[in-house]
């Protein structure tokens, strides 16, 4: 086994280690009693609403992958890269440092189904800068709607947040217009990059901001159903502590995103929404991600090395892999 290969099967092995950690961390904070009455305070029509929010966010993020394969040159099926989406994401974005944790398990997907480390690195760059597209557009909308938010947030004045904005709005603008017409590679001092088609990259900017509105839209129902809130509000402030998260490479954004909403409505009832909100869009994906990617580990296995590892006695050493 290669020394690259057996370093993703540490980082593997060590984001399942980190992930299963942080579930049981996050849910030993409070008493069963404390989560129950949580999400009893929640009307169950909102609570519905926000898991099917929740679940339209990790289908835009399969999108992703769709179409980063489209740009390695590597097409796959759409339930494949699903699958590899949703089980390197559910976990990622709870390890922290997404780029690394998802990737690695990306790689563990995209190997088996023909893809290299070059072309799995084109579908991690491909992802990173779809999600940077989507958080720069609901941004730049945020911070045009609802300037005194983030004035109150930020600490900067009106026309520096209008500049802000403006920059925001452009990233997408210009990205779009330079894949339309640049044919050849863009390069950045050291590094050249080749955008994509017009297809695919209007493709990110679309997928990138409807991933970035449900997210919202899931929190905006929780934090509805117990006060007044305006969706682009919360949206608003959403993407500023996802930007802070983002930053700070917190697992999941522990303490940023709670802080920063707490901000708009402090009180209880935010604290139980927040509370919610982390069981649904976190906590219920990586309990369904963590079995996935194990599962995978046996199930999409080639056939033969299934077969020989089960004839293997226990305590042998199996030719397949040259493990014990």
């Amino acid at each position: 086994m290669s020394f690259y290969k057996l370093l993703l099967r540490l980082v593997i092995v060590v984001a399942i280690g980190i992930a299963t950690y942080l579930l049981y961390r996050t849910l030993s904070q409070y008493s069963l009693d404390e989560i129950l009455e949580s999400v009893r305070t929640i009307p169950a029509t909102y609570l519905a609403r926000a898991f099917a929010f929740a679940a339209a966010s990790y289908l835009c993020l399969t999108f992703f992958d769709w179409l980063a394969v489209r740009y390695a040159g590597k097409p796959l099926a759409w339930h494949r890269t699903a699958l590899a989406s949703f089980t390197a994401l559910s976990i990622g974005h709870n390890v922290g440092v997404a780029a690394l944790s998802s990737g690695a398990i990306r790689y563990r997907f995209y190997a088996r189904w023909g893809l290299g480390v070059g072309d799995v690195a084109k579908v991690i760059l491909f992802c990173g800068i779809t999600v940077g597209l989507g958080l720069a557009t609901m941004g730049g909308i945020a911070l045009l709607l609802y300037p005194s938010t983030a004035e109150g947030l930020m600490g900067v004045d009106g026309p520096e947040l209008k500049g802000m904005a403006i920059v925001c709005l452009s990233l997408p603008v210009a990205y779009v217009v330079l894949s339309a017409v640049m044919r050849r590679e863009l390069t950045l001092h050291k590094w050249s990059v080749k955008l994509p088609p017009l297809p695919l990259a209007l493709g990110q900017v679309a997928a990138g901001t409807a991933n970035y509105a449900c997210v919202a839209a899931c929190l905006h129902q929780l934090l509805a159903a117990t006060s007044e809130v305006n969706y682009l509000e919360v949206a608003a402030i959403y993407v500023i502590g996802i930007l802070a998260s983002l930053i700070s490479h917190v697992p999941g954004g522990l303490g940023v995103l709670e802080a920063t909403v707490l901000y708009l409505q402090p009180g209880a009832e935010a604290v139980g929404a927040l509370l919610v909100f982390r069981l649904v869009y976190f906590l219920v994906p990586l309990a369904l991600g963590l079995p996935t990617l194990l599962a995978s580990e046996y199930f999409l296995r080639p056939a033969g090395k299934r077969q020989q590892r089960a004839k293997t006695p226990s305590g042998a050493t199996s030719a397949a892999d040259g493990r014990p």
